[in-house]
């Protein structure tokens, strides 16, 4: 890591252990390139890499990771179990074909990618990571993508609330009525396409831009800062060297009380861009 890398936040989980509160995300990065890319953002400072089956990518994070110099007690892995393996046996078989592929001996924290309600193993699918971190091929436990009903309901039947839920959030989509149950069980929030996943106008939204002008700074590590302002964990992607540095050097931008409250200012009620947990099927 340079000397003049970016120092990251961690943010303490309630079940004990930490997690740096900016990382980088493999979402829809090509296996081809994810080792190189995730020795990037290594190489950059970057010491949280979040990926999962799904992606395809897991070998080439692992490659990078392999390949290098940094002690692996210094970095924190994420990775998931995908919606067709939630009962029990194949959580379990999931999670460690998942190490495998990475090349680990245990991940830093292993999340349920989908809750899928239709399919109704949301909480087997949980009890089985439970098992997983007894086992100690997890550190940490946690769920993503679970409707408000289905999270309170794992809560309830295991007594176990996730350390953290990773989910869609940005300044149009802020999961506010979530984040308060968050905060009742001591769930960290963390947000997936924290960027609004290009599909809005949100990076020229005057509101941002006057935060990004006020500081100097790009529209979208404006966004980023008001992410870290708000005590949300953040994974964002991209491929581009540049922007694989510039994402990180948010982490040394500070707003102020007032720029944080126009950004929130921003929420809106139709301002999901990605898939609806609680009609995801498959």
């Amino acid at each position: 890591m340079s000397a003049a890398s970016p120092a990251v936040p961690q943010l303490p989980f309630s079940t004990g252990g930490t997690i740096p509160q900016l990382g980088y995300g493999v979402f829809k990065v090509d296996p081809d390139i994810a080792a190189d890319v995730t020795a990037q953002a290594l190489e950059a400072g970057y010491r949280h890499i979040d990926t999962a089956r799904i992606y395809g990518n897991e070998e080439g994070v692992g490659r990078a990771i392999a390949a290098s110099d940094v002690p692996r007690e210094e970095l924190f892995v994420t990775t998931k179990l995908w919606n067709d393996a939630h009962s029990f046996d194949d959580a379990i078989a999931a999670c460690e074909a998942s190490l495998e592929r990475l090349g680990l001996d245990y991940v830093d924290l292993y999340l349920v990618h989908w809750a899928v309600p239709e399919q109704g193993q949301y909480v087997e699918a949980w009890k089985a990571l439970i098992e997983l971190q007894k086992r100690g091929l997890v550190r940490t436990i946690g769920v993503s993508n679970y409707p408000l009903p289905q999270l309170e309901e794992i809560i309830e039947a295991t007594g176990v609330a996730p350390a953290i839920h990773q989910i869609e959030l940005h300044p149009y989509f802020q999961q506010r009525e979530l984040r308060e149950l968050h905060e009742k069980h001591g769930i960290l929030t963390e947000a997936w396409g924290p960027l609004g996943q290009g599909k809005s106008d949100l990076l020229e939204n005057p509101a941002v831009t006057g935060v990004a002008e006020a500081h100097g700074v790009s529209p979208a590590q404006a966004v980023l800062a008001w992410h870290l302002a708000s005590g949300i964990v953040t994974i964002p992607k991209s491929v581009t060297p540049s922007r694989i540095v510039e994402n990180l050097a948010a982490a040394e931008i500070e707003l102020t009380a007032d720029e944080v409250a126009a950004i929130d200012a921003l929420d809106r009620p139709d301002g999901r861009g990605g898939a609806d947990p609680s009609t995801k099927t498959a």
